[in-house]
């Protein structure tokens, strides 16, 4: 009976010693701003400017982006789940940590405030977006990216501030099949006109 106290205690010694261990390795792994900051402004800077703003409207703003989101879409731009010539080559040469550390770098910023500029179509934009499409079996987009367009970590990005011209276009890369790493916007996206991505793509610019 003393024999089999004794391997209880020190099965509990060691499961003790097991979590020790695995909070160091979650403190460990806790982002480094700075390096993200460095590798940031050495790798990404060209495209996206030093702090992941405004930058080209071809571009995405990464600034107050989920970092949770920014990695996995920089995952899947390595592994080759999303496809982009530019993006496909420069997160190659990136790490999980070196991922985690720029996302949490850009996602530290405040998003930038935009603008929508095509007023003969926020109308329409703003009905799609809280509201849907019923008819074409288009969901409000508030469902999943918020009313404000903040979006929810991980699977739903931030859209409030972003690009019109980036999101046209990721729109329309979704419905033409361009880009397939996420198969509920290819199903949303095929149901969209042209018209009504402009729309939309506007609209999103000026949400905050």
């Amino acid at each position: 009976m003393k024999r089999f106290s004794n391997l209880i205690a020190l099965a509990s010694v060691a499961l003790s010693l097991s979590g020790l261990a695995h909070g160091a390795e979650t403190k460990a792994a806790k982002p480094d701003l700075a390096a993200g900051e460095s590798k940031a402004t050495t790798v990404c800077a060209a495209c996206h400017a030093i702090d992941g703003s405004r930058g080209l409207a071809a571009n995405p703003i990464l600034q107050g982006q989920h970092p949770e989101y920014l990695v996995k879409q920089l995952m899947e731009f390595k592994e080759g789940k999303r496809k982009n010539a530019v993006m496909n080559g420069m997160a190659a040469a990136l790490t999980p940590e070196d991922m985690r550390n720029v996302a949490a770098f850009y996602g530290s910023k405040k998003m930038p405030v935009g603008t929508a500029k095509n007023q003969a179509l926020v109308a329409m934009g703003e009905k799609i977006y809280r509201g849907g499409i019923a008819k074409k079996g288009v969901p409000a987009c508030a469902g999943c990216h918020s009313p404000n367009g903040a979006g929810i970590p991980v699977q739903y990005p931030r859209l409030g501030g972003q690009h019109a011209d980036y999101v046209k276009a990721q729109l329309t890369a979704f419905r033409q099949g361009e880009r397939t790493n996420n198969a509920q916007m290819i199903s949303i996206s095929a149901n969209l006109s042209d018209k009504e991505i402009e729309a939309l793509a506007d609209y999103v610019a000026g949400l905050r």
